[in-house]
């Protein structure tokens, strides 16, 4: 399945079972010799009652991530097609807390996806590594191959926000690499390049921790928004354009649901073999 392009293998574990190893998942991921994905995710049945189903997350280096906002769009259609639920609106169980997902007509998904985390605890991101910018988001963060000015959000999964004037000549994969190595995120982080346009409409860029570059980032897309939000950069309604196609997005303001809007797209089903 892929969402905007960012594509996914998901794995029934409700009606039957599979030992997830790391090697398998780098396996699998391979585009050449395996399945070739940016992200493997596990249903599961929930350890909290009040959720529906557990949403585990893998990279494809095999490491485990705490959230993905495109794949939960793919996860609520793929337990609904495949007969695993009648229900539309979800509660899914994360290593991260809840989220909640609504399916929509055409095949689009809407995902609360939680309040975002602002303290740099909350991301986590150690301060003491950078320089603050004075207006209590930003910093300046220095590596030996790029200075950079970010804001650490938190989607229940760490988020370094970076404001360009052109996305397309933005070197994505010099400063994401530097970033991502930086001791400043002790758990890595996902790198987003954010172009704002006008007040509701946004493009993105996202160099993923274990994946790379990837084509959409769901929950990058809503570290965007807060960040542009919080900037006054972005309106409280935006659309923001990655390479794979355009979410919707809705966020209030601090202390309040960051929701997404977006397509999901089935490529095929298939078997592994033991």
């Amino acid at each position: 399945m892929h969402g905007l392009g960012n594509d996914f293998m998901v794995v029934d574990l409700v009606t039957q079972s599979l030992d997830l190893r790391a090697q398998e998942i780098r396996r699998w991921s391979d585009r050449r010799t395996g399945v070739g994905f940016d992200q493997l995710l596990a249903v599961q049945p929930p350890s909290d009652p009040g959720a529906d189903f557990r949403y585990r997350i893998f990279n494809r280096d095999g490491t485990e991530a705490e959230q993905c906002g495109n794949g939960a769009r793919c996860f609520a259609r793929f337990v609904r097609d495949h007969g695993l639920t009648v229900k539309r609106c979800l509660t899914l169980e994360t290593s991260n807390g809840m989220i909640r997902t609504r399916l929509l007509k055409d095949d689009r998904v809407e995902v609360e996806m939680g309040p975002p985390g602002l303290a740099p605890a909350e991301v986590p991101f150690l301060a003491e590594f950078a320089k603050p910018e004075g207006d209590g988001l930003r910093h300046r963060l220095s590596t030996a191959d790029a200075e950079v000015v970010l804001a650490p959000v938190s989607i229940g999964n760490p988020h370094a926000v970076i404001e360009v004037d052109d996305i397309v000549s933005a070197p994505v994969k010099r400063v994401g690499t530097a970033v991502q190595s930086s001791p400043a995120f002790p758990e890595g982080v996902n790198v987003g390049f954010l172009q704002v346009v006008q007040g509701d409409f946004a493009r993105l860029r996202v160099y993923e921790r274990g994946a790379g570059e990837t084509r959409a980032c769901g929950s990058g897309a809503c570290a965007a928004m807060v960040a542009g939000r919080l900037r006054g950069l972005l309106d409280a309604e935006a659309t923001v354009s990655l390479r794979g196609g355009e979410v919707s997005l809705r966020w209030p303001g601090e202390g309040e649901p960051v929701t997404m809007t977006g397509p999901t797209a089935q490529i095929y089903d298939g078997q592994i073999r033991s």
